[in-house]
């Protein structure tokens, strides 16, 4: 790794992997305070300047997979290059101010002991600066930013991750001070995974389950959960509505951990967007890279997969749309895919249709229960 590019950032360590730390409110508050005096130095120096921001690159060329050396878990990480955010380029002006503005709103959040949502840091920045923050994603983009120029989590910038994530089944959960929580006896909907890592963090787990099954909809997580599927197969199942979020994926990461032994299964629609879900489960993404790895699980795809689709009617598939075959051609131009989901992927591009889990409804109701069962029983994940 070359000298400078560590010397470029403000708070390097010399290694090869590159993280954000989860820090106490003092220590980032510093940071932020040694990033305000090293802008206000460079602009007060006999030859003024106003510095760049160094952020590590959170790019496809930046990144890697770093495979587990006493575990099967591979997780994606990134490295020490560093891209920047300038006041003096015209179209990187406005992204430079959203990081002082950001930075400046976690400041605050962490000298009042609070914690936000990256949806109220939004409302918040759209009141104070609507010229600078018009979208949810120039929020969430530019708190990766901070993240990458601090090297600091997001939890420790005090916001905490809006969760749309939640748990059923044979679980009981002791929350510190609250009541004990038993995921088999709650309604449809599942049990709530909060945002609060630090609350996840602290929560007692006892389960007697054998498998962790990933659920990528919500509708299907219902259906599993009124058909009480986890006492069928003793198992705990665990959606997070779609692409999964921080809390979601720390939960999943804490009870494979607790539980080492149990199987984590994911069932996703087969199409491009499915197994993109089951690799940033399995994987991490390069987007949040300084700190999803840390989450990162060994998750088996078990449906659906190629051999499903000959108990699927033609009739139900349904033809890829272009931006799901981009999301192909970005996954097959990556480093994360063994051999068998390349394939997966492959064929599904060759076909050019998508089938969704709702398709095995043609059978009845109760042939979801039935299809998951068999493929476990079977050990018919790869």
């Amino acid at each position: 790794m070359e000298p400078d590019l560590l010397k470029s950032s403000l708070f390097h360590a010399d290694q090869r992997l590159c993280s954000a730390e989860i820090l106490p409110p003092s220590q980032v508050r510093a940071r932020i305070e040694v990033a305000v005096l090293n802008f206000l130095k460079n602009l007060t120096a006999s030859n003024p300047a106003i510095s760049d921001l160094p952020l590590i690159s959170r790019k496809y060329d930046n990144s890697g997979l770093r495979h587990g050396l006493l575990s099967d878990v591979s997780s994606v990480f990134l490295s020490h290059s560093v891209c920047t955010r300038s006041l003096m380029r015209a179209n990187d002006a406005k992204a430079f101010v959203r990081v002082w503005m950001v930075m400046a709103m976690c400041f605050r959040i962490l000298v009042q002991g609070k914690l936000a949502t990256q949806r109220e840091l939004f409302y918040k920045l759209l009141c104070d600066a609507p010229e600078y923050f018009r979208s949810q994603r120039q929020v969430n983009r530019t708190v990766q930013d901070v993240v990458a120029l601090l090297r600091c989590t997001r939890h420790s910038l005090g916001i905490m991750a809006s969760s749309r994530g939640a748990v059923i089944g044979r679980m009981v959960l002791e929350e510190p001070g609250e009541q004990i929580v038993d995921c088999s006896m709650i309604g449809h909907a599942g049990y709530a995974i909060t945002g609060d890592l630090c609350t996840l963090s602290k929560l007692v787990l006892h389960s007697d389950a054998r498998y962790i099954i990933i659920i990528e909809k919500d509708a299907i997580f219902q259906r599993l959960a009124e058909d009480h599927f986890f006492n069928q197969i003793p198992c705990i199942l665990i959606t997070s509505k779609g692409y999964p979020d921080i809390a979601t994926r720390f939960l999943l990461h804490r009870i494979s951990q607790t539980f080492p032994d149990m199987t984590i299964l994911a069932l996703m629609d087969w199409n491009p967007a499915g197994l993109a879900i089951l690799c940033t489960y399995k994987f991490g993404s390069i987007t949040t890279g300084l700190e999803s790895y840390r989450y990162a699980c060994n998750v088996k795809w078990l449906g659906l997969r190629a051999d499903d689709l000959q108990i699927i009617p033609q009739q139900v598939m349904m033809q890829l749309k272009p931006h799901e075959i981009k999301t192909a051609k970005s996954l097959m131009s990556s480093k994360l895919l063994q051999e068998r989901y390349q394939a997966e992927l492959s064929l599904m591009v060759e076909r050019g249709h998508r089938a969704e889990i709702e398709a095995l409804y043609c059978h009845g109701f109760d042939f979801l229960g039935k299809y998951i069962a068999k493929k476990i029983v079977q050990a018919d994940y790869i």
